[in-house]
């Protein structure tokens, strides 16, 4: 919840465990938290400079919001992956490739793509597309030492593994979600 005022934060978050608890409820205290996050007050240097003061980072829904500067040198909010929702992500990857290092390339190829897409259509919004570049790239070199330990002659050159990416394409990681664009209507 977001207020302008402190004094209605702290009432609301003095009020918010009696309230859960009437209906057998209990509030996680690393969750539930005073978090200020006021907009910075002075102006950047450069247009593209981060917030360096920081004023009150949090993580919600798997990103960390972070007021940064726009182009035109105003105060935005900013959203990227969470640390721990990135590492997670690549975590899960590796120990799917691990396991299924078995299947035909066809069948791990199929998956990739799937994980990969619904990671971009999750995290794919605008502003977030390094943190998108990032793990992709982090999900070809897996599939590479993945691959490269199912040879005998040791692991595949990089020129090698160029060329068969270009014959298993993955998806792009693309900001599926803009601010920019508009909705399509349905």
């Amino acid at each position: 919840m977001g207020f302008a005022c402190e004094d209605d934060a702290r009432r609301v978050l003095a009020i918010l465990p009696k309230r859960f608890a009437k209906y057998g409820l209990t509030i996680h205290p690393d969750k539930t938290r005073l978090v200020s996050f006021e907009r910075p007050s002075r102006p950047p240097r450069r247009p593209t400079e981060k917030c360096r003061e920081s004023p009150g980072a949090f993580d919600l829904l798997g990103f960390t919001h972070f007021w940064s500067y726009s182009l035109k040198g105003s105060p935005v909010v900013k959203r990227r992956t969470s640390r721990s929702r990135f590492s997670r992500g690549l975590r899960s990857l590796k120990e799917w490739f691990r396991k299924h290092r078995h299947l035909d390339i066809a069948a791990q190829h199929q998956t990739l793509c799937q994980n990969l897409t619904g990671h971009f259509a999750y995290y794919g919004i605008t502003g977030n597309s390094v943190a998108l570049s990032r793990f992709r790239q982090a999900a070809v070199r897996l599939w590479r030492r993945s691959l490269s330990r199912q040879r005998r002659d040791g692991a595949i050159a990089w020129n090698q593994f160029n060329q068969f990416l270009e014959r298993h394409p993955l998806p792009p990681s693309v900001a599926i979600h803009s601010v920019c664009r508009p909705v399509a209507s349905s």
